[in-house]
């Protein structure tokens, strides 16, 4: 019986897999150490990527809205050079997001640092009162003022030598722990601020270089892997784009729409720290589903400190409020980019948050939405070879 050369090539392949397999689990504290290795090595890459990935989506808007004119002339000539142009959009889209943050911080310090000072206020109000209360329960209790009128302590038996020695120990290391927390504290702080410079200007690089690099990519795994396998690989990554620049998008005008109908709905009512609670739900709305309920707690905890019963109302404002950014504003600003069925969002949302917390609530919502498509197409595609129609 002869073996084909197509049959003996999937052969060797799945003895090289099972041996590479193998090597693996027989080294896999090894391999371990060296992907870890790996990825601290190229954090500052990864993270410029994904910076580059955010960031692209405003300066795409502003590229093909404000700089739609810079196009082709009548007589075929571009108005403005397409590398101008490009650098043009990424220096705005700078501008945008500084101006952006610091708006909120602008907005969000002074108004956090005033409730800050009203709370400690309120705290020492508080804590008096408890005092007082305690003072005149101990002055109506005679048991207890006798038992303290009672209470003695013997200095002479207390072991003043060894909690003076106990001291000079504790301060001498503690000097020493200072010294080298420190250190190692500006070792981290240089060791940031270098990967945060080598993630820009890498995010940099990407941006302005982002059709020349894909296309560097295309080349390479159509040069390394079969025509039939490269577009498919192309194909997916064409999705994951489209799908996760949509959830960006969508989440952050979601966000934004929902912190400016707190900000509208608090004035009218005149509730405090209306624009701080409206900020902070529009920051806390990015984190899908729990966000909101998130920016409710502290806002309700808040308002609470000023009127107990305006809290109240802000609780029952932001169910109402919820209700109509659930069933009107996330499914057609969201939902609908995203492509996802609710459980299927409520699981993305659980197993992100639990493995990568609110990062991971993030990330997981588009990368289910790409392998919820890709499931659904090969079932089809399944199917539809079977011809089988299931109702």
């Amino acid at each position: 019986m002869e073996i084909s050369r197509t049959t003996m090539k999937k052969l060797l392949l799945l003895i090289a897999f099972a041996a590479l397999a193998f090597t693996i689990f027989q080294w896999i504290d090894g391999v371990a150490v060296a992907l870890s290795f790996l990825v601290e090595l190229l954090s500052p890459f990864l993270s410029g990527a994904a910076l580059a990935f955010i960031l692209n989506v405003p300066m795409r808007f502003l590229e093909r809205n404000l700089f739609s004119w810079a196009g082709k002339n009548s007589k075929g000539k571009e108005r403005l050079p397409k590398s101008l142009v490009r650098v043009l959009s990424l220096l705005l889209t700078f501008v945008v997001v500084a101006l952006v943050v610091m708006l909120l911080v602008l907005v969000v310090v002074p108004q956090l640092t005033e409730t800050i000072a009203g709370l400690s206020v309120t705290i020492q109000n508080a804590v008096t009162k408890a005092l007082l209360w305690a003072e005149d329960q101990f002055s109506n209790n005679p048991q207890i003022v006798a038992w303290l009128e009672n209470l003695t302590i013997d200095w002479r038996s207390i072991d003043w030598e060894s909690i003076l020695t106990s001291v000079a120990d504790f301060l001498r290391n503690g000097a020493g722990d200072v010294l080298n927390s420190t250190i190692s504290a500006a070792k981290s702080m240089v060791s940031v601020l270098t990967s945060s410079f080598i993630a820009f200007v890498f995010a940099c690089y990407i941006l302005l270089q982002k059709e020349k690099l894909g296309l560097q990519c295309r080349k390479a795994l159509f040069a390394l892997l079969p025509k039939k396998a490269a577009e498919r690989i192309i194909s997916v990554c064409s999705l994951s784009h489209r799908v996760f620049s949509s959830f960006i998008t969508g989440q952050c005008v979601e966000a934004v729409i929902l912190g400016t109908m707190f900000f509208v709905a608090m004035s009218i009512l005149k509730m405090p720290y209306a624009l701080l609670v409206g900020c902070l739900i529009s920051v806390t709305a990015l984190i899908p589903i729990v966000g909101a309920f998130i920016g409710c707690g502290v806002g309700a905890f808040l308002i609470l400190m000023v009127s107990p019963m305006q809290a109240l109302i802000f609780v029952i404002m932001f169910l109402i409020l919820q209700q109509v950014e659930g069933n009107l504003i996330y499914p057609h600003v969201v939902g609908s980019s995203v492509g996802l069925p609710s459980i299927w969002v409520l699981f993305a949302v659980t197993i992100g948050g639990s493995l990568m917390g609110v990062l991971g609530m993030l990330l997981f919502i588009p990368l289910t939405s790409v392998i919820y498509t890709l499931f659904r197409e090969f079932v089809y595609d399944r199917l539809r070879e079977k011809n089988i129609r299931v109702k």
